[in-house]
């Protein structure tokens, strides 16, 4: 009956995760207007707009462990506690996003959604996040990820799958490379490259 009502509590975030990306509005503060009437004069206007590269850099601060903690586990499977992998562990993250690696760093945003262990052989997550821009040139903005990380390799690429608000339509590769990295805590700094295209 447990596992029940925990494959039903990752399957309701999941959902809210993937409509979150769709229909909820943009982060507060957002200048962008979103009503129906505004996309459909942006998706008018989009043949006469050119596709523009624009590059971001930015670090992700996961805290399993911290006094706040930013990422929680909400679902395990009956053998994750003897994996050495840790597979079927599910955690629910809302990570602060720095323009720095020190955690006092000024804060651009938050990474909000889900990661699960899903390799038995080697420590590899499924990444689904929505890259949330509350602060500077790109404020009420989104970026939606979906992948594999291999969290033990040097780098690892994430495909961006979409976004919002100055991102709509966007696509491109975000690289992750773990900054540091605490195995007692398990909490981890992640420096993120990020290549996007949109309009």
């Amino acid at each position: 009956m447990k596992t029940k009502k925990m494959t039903a509590v990752v399957a309701m975030l999941w959902w809210a995760v993937m409509l979150g990306g769709v229909a909820m509005p943009l982060a507060r503060g957002s200048s962008i207007d979103q009503s129906p009437q505004a996309v459909e004069k942006w998706f008018e206007e989009l043949p006469h707009a050119k596709e523009k590269l624009t590059k971001l850099h930015f670090y992700l601060h996961d805290n399993i462990t911290a006094q706040n903690p930013t990422a929680i586990q909400v679902a395990q499977a009956n053998i994750t506690s003897k994996s050495p992998t840790m597979f079927g562990a599910t955690f629910v993250l809302e990570d602060p996003l720095t323009l720095g690696p020190d955690p006092s760093s000024k804060i651009i945003g938050h990474a909000q959604g889900i990661y699960s262990s899903v390799s038995k052989e080697e420590t590899s997550l499924i990444l689904i996040l929505n890259l949330v821009f509350t602060h500077g040139k790109f404020e009420g903005s989104t970026l939606s990820l979906l992948g594999i990380d291999p969290i033990l390799h040097q780098y690892r690429e994430l495909p961006i799958l979409g976004g919002t608000g100055v991102f709509r339509l966007a696509r491109g590769i975000a690289t992750a490379q773990t900054y540091t990295f605490n195995a007692t805590t398990l909490n981890a700094i992640v420096e993120y490259h990020v290549l996007v295209i949109h309009y």
